[in-house]
């Protein structure tokens, strides 16, 4: 689904720096396993220079790519110019990510932040919310000093760019709105320019996040039951903006009538339920 450049590739498949150093000055951790991405970052630091540096990474391939960046990005640097590394360079350093992932390039900003504290011994190693802000969202624990910082250092224009960057509203979506308020805040508007009004359809202003889960839940809910009663099932394959493509396994896979189950029941029910310009292609 993600188009990755070589060298994402290349950082993922041939890791730089990966491990631990036992005695390092300064350790960083930022992330939970719960939330799919985590990263502890250790600095081995000599008169002001970071000598070393290496990582131990849970989560995708740009979150492992944009850790092993990271560490060739900032050994032989002083402390005080790995401080200004921000992470648009790491992004950069391997040659962009897609701007679904870029949250992963910000995890490493701040495992970098969090290990540089905890060498002056101003923090300990682990990523500790001040608690002086207010969570936003409740399914990555994101506050709304980070989202606030993420759209002034990324310009960030939109809820899904957000989601992108920081998680936050790539869950159950309750917080969008509060997202977009301060996303408002952010470029200094005070209240909604206009009345808000109720969505044209259910995925209207939807992230792409937010719309995969929702139609995962229409799948699970609506169509599996129906076609599981006659023997069959049905296996979702990718999705690609609206075009949703499945595969019809069981009973399904040999019925004569999959044409008509597919398009009145599979992609009538994603059209209701998601998107009315929803076209779900089936997969032999």
């Amino acid at each position: 689904m993600w188009e990755y450049t070589d060298a994402v590739k290349d950082h993922f498949f041939n890791p730089r720096n990966a491990g631990v150093i036992e005695d390092a000055d300064g350790v960083g951790e930022v992330g939970s396993l719960a939330c799919g991405d985590a990263l502890t970052l250790y600095i081995k630091v000599q008169d002001g220079i970071i000598t070393d540096a290496k990582f131990k990474t849970f989560g995708c391939a740009s979150a492992i790519a944009s850790s092993s960046a990271l560490t060739e990005l900032i050994i032989g640097k002083t402390v005080e110019e790995a401080e200004k590394l921000t992470n648009k360079d790491i992004a950069n350093y391997l040659g962009g990510l897609p701007r679904e992932k870029m949250h992963c390039s910000v995890m490493g900003q701040e495992a970098l932040e969090q290990a540089i504290k905890n060498m002056r011994g101003e923090a300990g190693p682990k990523a500790e919310h001040s608690h002086e802000g207010n969570l936003v969202c409740e399914c990555f624990g994101i506050f709304d000093e980070e989202i606030l910082r993420a759209i002034k250092e990324n310009d960030l224009q939109t809820v899904e760019d957000v989601t992108n960057f920081t998680k936050a509203g790539g869950g159950c979506g309750k917080c969008v709105d509060e997202i977009a308020r301060l996303l408002r805040q952010a470029r200094g508007e005070t209240s909604c320019p206009a009345p808000c009004k109720a969505p044209a359809f259910p995925a209207e202003g939807m992230t792409n996040i937010q719309r995969m889960h929702l139609i995962e839940s229409v799948m699970d809910q609506d169509i599996r039951p129906i076609l599981q009663a006659d023997g069959g099932n049905i296996q979702l394959i990718d999705i690609e903006k609206k075009q949703v493509t499945v595969k019809f396994t069981g009973m399904c896979s040999s019925c004569p009538s999959s044409k008509a189950t597919l398009e009145n029941l599979v992609e009538a029910k994603l059209r209701e339920k998601v998107d009315p310009d929803i076209k779900v292609i089936l997969e032999d």
